[in-house]
């Protein structure tokens, strides 16, 4: 036997029930005189310390070697293919056993049928117990797995469903922005310097925030100042946007999480010096940011009130038990997002 066979709990398990299995096994084949007669007392001893030991390695085996895929299958099946393997095993152990008694003419304990079938019984009732506690073991250690398996997926789909999303917007903003930068280039000059700056920043950002789960809410915040600054060239007075003032430091959320929100609000929406679209970021009193914009609808299309909003809120099921809140009430279109503890943060971009 290997000293690594057995782990720390069953060592302990074993040299706590052994006294109790020679003590028993020893009075019901031998009677009163395996405690009166010191010769026997130490013969039988001896013989059950290395039965016990035998049995107990032989049986551990079958339970390991039978249990081995008890994951991979049905588990009540697994379990009655185990309970008929230590029911014969437990069988042949107590046929040799006995054997070995009767092998020794000083215990006087002869080879009798009588004397197996109760050792066998109670062999079995233990056997029996030990397959109810394997199975309701595994039939936890399953649903774990199980629980884990569908968390990792979903989570794979949100993670898939948000890059694909935040993939679709980069592109567009910028194609957006080279254009934009193109008209400043001669109209001015100045101008165009400050636009490829902050646009530098942008990205730089970007790429920062893509490799982090979650950003400090201040460092968004700052992004999305630049960000709105750089779509303030295009629209100009057709679009507001109000941010927030400075948020606690320990707040965070998803990167660019707001930039998809205030680009699908641009995208959807009719923007015009009469008719400006008005986006308002604000916090709120339990810990959530909201995202408002007024309605002027150009064309229904699936944007982020379809997919997109299932990948946003797929994405924040990843840290929070808290729901994304989305509302259109009126002419008024709000989605309110749980902000998270602290994390890993990206570069703030400079200013």
């Amino acid at each position: 036997m290997k000293p690594g066979f057995f782990s720390r709990y069953e060592w302990w398990y074993h040299l706590a029930m052994m006294p109790v299995c020679v003590a028993l096994g020893n009075y019901y084949l031998l009677g009163e005189r395996y405690f009166t007669n010191e010769p026997v007392f130490a013969t039988a001893s001896a013989i059950a310390f290395a039965l016990y030991w035998f049995s107990v390695v032989m049986l551990t085996i079958v339970i390991r070697r039978t249990a081995g895929s008890a994951m991979q299958g049905q588990i009540l099946e697994q379990m009655l293919g185990m309970l008929w393997k230590l029911g014969a095993a437990t069988v042949l152990l107590g046929l040799f056993d006995l054997w070995i008694y009767s092998l020794v003419p000083s215990l006087g304990v002869g080879f009798s049928w009588i004397k197996i079938w109760p050792m066998v019984l109670v062999g079995l009732v233990c056997d029996a117990f030990i397959c109810a506690l394997l199975g309701l073991f595994y039939a936890l250690q399953q649903w774990k797995n199980d629980q884990a398996d569908d968390e990792k997926s979903a989570r794979q789909s949100a993670e898939i469903e948000f890059d694909a999303l935040k993939g679709q917007v980069n592109p567009h903003f910028l194609f957006n922005s080279l254009n934009t930068l193109s008209s400043l280039i001669n109209a001015d000059p100045g101008q165009a310097e400050d636009f490829v700056e902050d646009l530098a920043r942008i990205y730089r950002y970007m790429l920062q925030g893509g490799r982090a789960d979650l950003v400090p809410l201040q460092s968004e915040l700052s992004f999305m100042e630049i960000y709105v600054r750089l779509l303030k060239f295009r629209y100009h007075e057709a679009l507001v946007v109000h941010l927030p003032d400075r948020p606690p430091a320990d707040l965070t959320i998803p990167p660019l999480m707001l930039q998809l929100l205030v680009d699908n609000a641009v995208q959807y929406n009719i923007l015009s010096a009469s008719r400006p679209l008005t986006i308002t970021i604000s916090l709120t009193d339990d810990r959530s940011i909201r995202i408002t914009n007024n309605v002027q609808i150009r064309h229904r299309t699936i944007g982020v009130a379809g997919i997109g909003l299932r990948g946003l809120s797929g994405k924040l099921r990843t840290f929070t038990s808290r729901e994304m809140e989305v509302s259109e009430v009126g002419d008024t279109f709000s989605v309110t997002i749980p902000l998270l503890p602290d994390a890993v943060s990206a570069q703030v971009p400079a200013r």
